[in-house]
């Protein structure tokens, strides 16, 4: 089974090595027909300290690191 990727931006790297993402979604609300947005975050590993507050990042799931975290930061394909 593939790993999911999500989209998100980086609301904090104040930790070692771990940063929290802000994973944004949008979906048409069943009753109302409204567009709603929902977001929810995430810790990521960062071994390089790459994300900074701000950028925007692509994380994948990965087997658990840690109590929280369950999703890894996507090295670039650059």
């Amino acid at each position: 089974m593939p790993k999911r990727i999500l989209q998100g931006v980086v609301v904090s790297d104040k930790q070692q090595k771990t940063v929290v993402v802000r994973v944004e979604r949008t979906f048409l609300h069943p009753l109302l027909r409204k567009t709603v947005r929902r977001s929810k975050k995430y810790h990521a590993h960062d071994e390089n300290g790459v994300g900074k507050v701000g950028q925007r990042v692509q994380i994948q799931e990965c087997a658990p690191k840690s109590k929280l975290k369950r999703w890894e930061i996507v090295p670039d394909q650059a």
